[in-house]
């Protein structure tokens, strides 16, 4: 049965740059054992970076989150400390809003029974992609790693757990 993790911004920008939080610095050994236990399954790793311009404030997101952040190609756009070197041989998508259409796209003709999310920020990317997921393979068992997860809202992140499991999407680590 083939499994998937999917690592959802884990880049410097959210986890100790423009955007980061003590929770998502606290994330990194969890997700190197992660990374490091599909690898040795031959299972895939898939990560998504949050990919902005130049032009990041002139966005729509940039206009309501005016803190410019993972820029394409600066150090701030990097997948964070010990999981960039973990991630070089694994599928990237760049992303330029919460959710991608790409992953969504990719997925719908796989046959992944299941698939893993962990990464940042649980209430806006990783639910975004989570659904998205849910919406191109239906019948796979999606899971949502809590030890995996973060954000700099405790409660906004319990609120989009709550939905995720409305969405029969399970939470497990918790």
């Amino acid at each position: 049965m083939k499994k998937l993790l999917i690592v959802i911004d884990y880049q410097n920008d959210f986890v100790s740059g423009s955007l980061g939080f003590d929770q998502a610095v606290n994330l990194e050994e969890h997700l190197v054992s992660l990374i490091n236990t599909y690898h040795e399954n031959n299972d895939d790793v898939i990560f998504t970076l949050d990919t902005h311009q130049e032009n990041y404030l002139d966005t729509q997101e940039g206009q309501k989150l005016p803190i410019v952040h993972c820029v394409e190609n600066t150090d701030g756009w990097q997948l964070y400390g010990k999981v960039r070197d973990l991630a070089k041989d694994d599928k990237k998508i760049l992303k330029n809003t919460f959710g991608s259409l790409e992953l969504g796209n990719y997925l719908k003709n796989k046959d992944y029974q299941e698939i893993t999310l962990v990464g940042v920020v649980s209430n806006i990317c990783v639910i975004s992609n989570a659904i998205i997921v849910k919406a191109a393979l239906p019948e796979a068992k999606i899971t949502v790693d809590y030890q995996g997860i973060a954000s700099n809202d405790e409660t906004l992140q319990q609120k989009a757990l709550d939905i995720l499991k409305n969405l029969q999407i399970d939470i497990i680590g918790c």
